[in-house]
């Protein structure tokens, strides 16, 4: 049974085409959207989602958009434990953390994957905006040594829970990029940016991290019309800037970020 099936005697022919049945699953805690006119509905459906998801023990509603600079939206939980704290687990590693608390997003699982599989052993690396951890912790496993920057206390606190229970060696500096990122220039091979939004404002600072030479990945949010030509053109006004060279490698599109519009990422490298 899926979840309409579970609800088809339960909710109007109006109200079943509005209803969605997709949603975001953080361990045992899913995330969904409840319209408007399902409101009233909102703990049925819940609870049928829990019916038809065995492994979901918290459900989680929407309350807008993500905001400010910890990336984080209001939930409400309309079913089952009342506990926002979970593991995740993903492609062999865990991370804890509370959705209420903590910015993460298991549609970024690929991407995570991608880039850590760019990693050669001995590498050095920086994550920027960090969050609990999961892009260090994939990087970290394929031998690298990290360092991440990260400016939520919460989630400062949870990924060096995840480092260790994660079996891997990760310096966190929990604070702002700008203001603690100068100690690491001319640090690293490798400098991975997801901040979609605001990520081509630190483009000096993440040059300036770059040994001689070294590979940046800059996320950034695109019109669909045309994706990549304003963050080519961001990143190569930058290294005009700093007097450096740059060579693009790659063009990702990542995923879906709002209406017509999508979560992309820059892979360049830097020559000084």
């Amino acid at each position: 049974m899926n979840l309409k099936d579970v609800l088809k005697d339960h909710l109007s022919e109006k109200q079943m085409k509005n209803l969605r049945t997709s949603f975001d699953q953080i361990g045992d805690i899913a995330i969904i959207e409840i319209p408007e006119d399902l409101v009233s509905n909102e703990k049925k459906i819940a609870e049928a989602l829990m019916k038809v998801n065995k492994n979901v023990k918290t459900v989680c509603k929407k309350i807008g958009e993500r905001e400010g600079n910890l990336r984080l939206r209001d939930l409400n939980i309309i079913a089952g434990s009342k506990n926002s704290e979970t593991i995740h687990k993903e492609h062999g590693c865990r991370f804890k953390l509370d959705v209420k608390k903590d910015y993460f997003s298991p549609r970024e699982s690929t991407e995570r994957q991608r880039i850590s599989d760019m990693i050669e052993p001995g590498e050095t690396v920086l994550v920027m905006f960090s969050g609990v951890g999961p892009f260090s912790i994939f990087i970290a496993k394929k031998g690298a040594v990290v360092y991440e920057i990260e400016l939520n206390k919460h989630a400062c606190k949870m990924s060096k829970e995840n480092a260790k229970m994660n079996k891997v060696n990760i310096e966190t500096i929990c604070g702002d990029v700008k203001k603690n990122v100068k100690q690491f220039f001319g640090s690293f091979d490798r400098v991975v940016m997801p901040l979609p939004k605001e990520a081509h404002k630190y483009l000096a600072e993440s040059i300036s991290c770059l040994k001689q030479s070294g590979i940046i990945h800059m996320y950034h949010v695109s019109q669909e019309s045309d994706l990549f030509t304003e963050p080519v053109k961001l990143i190569k006004d930058s290294c005009n800037e700093a007097n450096v060279t740059c060579k693009i490698l790659n063009k990702k599109k990542v995923l879906p970020y709002g209406p017509r519009t999508w979560k992309i990422c820059i892979d360049f490298e830097v020559r000084k």
